[in-house]
């Protein structure tokens, strides 16, 4: 099942890398969104691989993101870790959207207008 969510991006967390089992080398790292919700609104994503790591290098702090992700949990000694893997981001078009309109109102107010 794949996941959507719109947010701000409010954090980027520190790199992380290693080495394999099986000796490959692996990235990833994690980036937190304030969603705006009234309960619990900050939701950290993780971005694993180089591929995926880059995708960020687009993005800024403050910047109105939406996210597509799957979701997968993981049980270990009992105990089960969810985490929430984004495979596409972009800036939300529907809040460039919304700064495009407001910088064409041109600060008319509705008093102004003849109607």
């Amino acid at each position: 099942m794949n996941l959507e969510l719109k947010g701000t991006l409010i954090k980027v967390l520190e790199l992380q890398s290693g080495t394999s089992k099986a000796g490959k080398e692996w990235v990833k790292q994690s980036f937190v969104l304030d969603t705006g919700a009234k309960y619990n609104p900050e939701v950290c994503f993780n971005l694993f691989g180089q591929q995926k790591v880059d995708m960020l290098l687009e993005f800024s702090a403050g910047d109105n993101v939406q996210v597509l992700f799957n979701l997968s949990s993981r049980e270990y000694k009992g105990n089960y870790y969810t985490s929430a893997d984004v495979w596409q981001m972009a800036l939300d078009v529907n809040d460039q959207a919304n700064n495009a309109s407001d910088d064409n109102f041109n600060g008319t107010t509705p008093a102004d207008m003849p109607f």
